[in-house]
């Protein structure tokens, strides 16, 4: 291969810092250990492939704008919804991913400022089912948050609820809502729900 990838490697050490960047809203609701952005990136993908293959959309797509969804963090950090009151507005997240694949080789420069285009356009059905997984992501980690005794976690189980549209998000998340975080494992062991 003759393109240098050394500014491939300068982002691949800048998106492992999402690792260790942690998602600030959960310390409004008192968790003193939340989750990294890369955890919740992580699940959110995961989400993104089951609600895009429930909705008849392509899931790896969905899966794939999910886990970069969150990556122009790495410039911003995560900035909750209070905080983003009082800057200018959202940081543009086309703008960030130009500017982290500066120097990278053509294609794969453009399939990554395509791609986080294409997850904040929020219009072809891939982005959507991302999007929801994003919601029902957070959802999902304030329920466990509330069970680990985070009651103010609440809000950001009821926000993130309302703000899933496909039918196939809502089904998934009424049956989150109905399910007990270690159900799971009561499953696996062969107990009886209590």
């Amino acid at each position: 291969m003759s393109d240098d990838l050394s500014a491939v490697a300068n982002f691949l050490y800048e998106a492992g810092t999402l690792k260790q960047t942690k998602r600030t809203g959960w310390w409004m609701a008192g968790v003193r250990e939340p989750e990294s952005v890369a955890e919740h990136s992580w699940r959110t993908s995961l989400i993104a492939s089951i609600i895009a293959k429930l909705e008849g959309a392509d899931p790896a797509r969905a899966a794939f704008l999910a886990v970069w969804h969150d990556t122009g963090e790495t410039r911003t950090g995560d900035v909750n919804h209070l905080g983003k009151k009082y800057t200018d507005g959202e940081a543009d997240a086309r703008a960030i991913a130009a500017d982290q694949v500066t120097g990278m080789p053509e294609a794969l420069a453009q399939a990554v400022t395509d791609l986080i285009g294409e997850y904040e356009a929020r219009e072809s059905p891939e982005a959507v089912c991302a999007r929801d997984a994003d919601k029902l992501e957070c959802m999902i980690q304030g329920i466990e948050y509330r069970a680990q005794g985070y009651e103010n976690a609440q809000r950001w189980i009821d926000n993130s609820r309302g703000r899933i549209v496909t039918r196939s998000g809502q089904a998934l998340a009424d049956a989150v809502l109905e399910t007990g975080s270690l159900d799971w494992l009561r499953a696996a062991l062969g107990e009886t729900k209590r």
